[in-house]
């Protein structure tokens, strides 16, 4: 699969992020969302951070997975997310 960076305005809280593609005249909408996962939210705030990411996305809609983790930063940890049906689109391409 071929990747494409759209860069994305930084605006505070969720940001659901839809994007209509058309390949080779054919038309799919792409649905992701951006989310801030603060350190201070974890159980222990104070441990190894790969712990900390785990522990806050075994909380998360799990119709949403993973689609990248940004970098890090004092305070939070940015993470996209798609939908299924988009990655199960993806893939088969």
């Amino acid at each position: 699969m071929s990747h494409i960076a759209i860069p994305i305005p930084n605006l505070p809280g969720k940001q659901n992020i839809d994007i209509q593609v058309i390949i080779n005249n054919e038309v799919k909408s792409l649905h992701y969302k951006g989310e801030l996962f603060y350190w201070d939210e974890c159980e222990n705030p104070t441990g190894h951070r790969a712990d900390c990411i785990s522990e806050m996305l075994t909380k998360h809609d799990p119709a949403w997975t993973v689609y990248y983790i940004g970098a890090p930063t004092d305070k939070f940890v940015p993470i996209t997310f798609v939908d299924r049906e988009s990655k199960k689109w993806m893939q088969i391409r």
